[in-house]
């Protein structure tokens, strides 16, 4: 996760719509849905695993990410029909990429073959915000494309490179010169160590997994950036002129910035995967159900409804809502804990009409009463 910041030329007298909004998520229930849900598991009180996936099922969410193999969830989601995304840890990237391919192969079989075709897997991503600027991932930066090849090699040997694809998992803090999102670029050590990985993706027709979060780009830079303009609301007067681009939300200004950084270090076929993007409910400024709730329904509407970004105009937006429950052991700041769609009691956290979640198998949409 990533502080977006930008100076902001343009006044909204309208920073907040005071009017009572009905939000839609539509198509949960489709097999070609483009919303999936993070099954994030820091947390000390959370649903078992046989759970989960029938909470998944239940509502149908037939997407999910997971952030390392677990045999008890692997077990759980076969027969689901539920399309998973896979992480490789970052604890697993030195070792596979300093091995000869034995240990990526022995990865694969263990974690997709021993499952495949009972679980139905979309990605596997090898590493998770690995960061070459700063931080503790620093050091893990070499590891990511070797790893990446290793595990592509292994899947491309068991015959499965058409049905799963293998990337990595990056996110806005690479990005330099963000604003305009035509600015934005992968430079000094970012695009060191961003290009090649651009370049495998491009040769191997895999997309780039991308986490997004207009929360924290809104916290970090209030003053210029209106609080509608970060929850993805449409109406209003407030718009953010970039070229022949109009943008209305930040989303989709953070999401053509990374677009703009892939095509500058030789992506520009390369498509993006929102492997992550949410709103807390509670723990910080701006964090509260209402806040949430209206995100969560109108990113969905938007990466749903066809439009695509800007950028890349006319299609869904591949988006993984995060996260399914609140994690009261996750680290950092206090909000960091309160970004689920549940309780851990599986009980919906949003205004939801009654029965909404719980007595429709498929859902055909799925209702937040929300109040900006």
């Amino acid at each position: 996760m990533a502080v977006f910041r930008a100076t902001i030329r343009y006044f909204d007298s309208f920073l907040v719509s005071l009017l009572p909004l009905v939000l839609f998520l539509p198509n949960f229930h489709q097999t070609d849905a483009q919303i999936g849900v993070c099954n994030g598991r820091l947390g000390n009180n959370l649903p078992s695993s046989q759970e989960v996936v029938q909470l998944y099922k239940s509502n149908g969410i037939r997407r999910m990410r997971m952030y390392a193999p677990n045999p008890q969830a692997l077990q759980a989601l076969r027969g689901s029909g539920i399309e998973l995304v896979l992480d490789v840890p970052n604890s697993d990237l030195e070792g596979l990429a300093n091995d000869d391919g034995a240990a990526a192969r022995k990865w694969v079989q263990d974690n997709v073959l021993n499952y495949n075709p009972d679980v139905k897997f979309r990605i596997i991503a090898v590493g998770n915000e690995v960061n070459p600027n700063s931080g503790e991932t620093t050091r893990l930066a070499s590891f990511v494309l070797p790893a990446m090849t290793k595990i592509y090699d292994a899947i491309v040997s068991a015959g499965l490179k058409d049905q799963i694809k293998v990337s990595t998992i990056t996110y806005s803090a690479l990005v330099s010169n963000s604003f305009p999102p035509s600015q934005g670029s992968f430079d000094g050590a970012s695009g060191s160590f961003m290009g090649p990985i651009i370049n495998f993706l491009k040769n191997t027709d895999n997309p780039l997994l991308f986490n997004i979060y207009p929360y924290f780009g809104y916290i970090g830079d209030q003053l210029n950036v209106p609080l509608s303009f970060a929850l993805c609301t449409a109406t209003g007067g407030f718009l953010i002129q970039d070229g022949q681009f109009q943008y209305r939300n930040l989303f989709d200004v953070m999401l053509d910035a990374a677009y703009s950084a892939v095509e500058k270090a030789g992506g520009p076929k390369v498509e993006i995967v929102v492997s992550e993007s949410g709103w807390p409910s509670a723990g910080g400024s701006s964090a509260s159900v209402v806040n949430a709730g209206a995100y969560y329904g109108n990113l969905i509407n938007h990466v749903q409804g066809g439009s695509g970004s800007p950028k890349r105009p006319g299609r869904a937006i591949e988006t993984y809502l995060f996260t399914m429950f609140d994690e009261n052991q996750k680290s950092g700041a206090e909000s960091e804990k309160h970004f689920g769609l549940f309780s851990p009691n599986k009980q919906p956290k949003y205004q939801i009409p009654q029965n909404t979640w719980s007595t429709i198998p498929l859902v055909e949409s799925l209702v937040l009463y929300c109040t900006i």
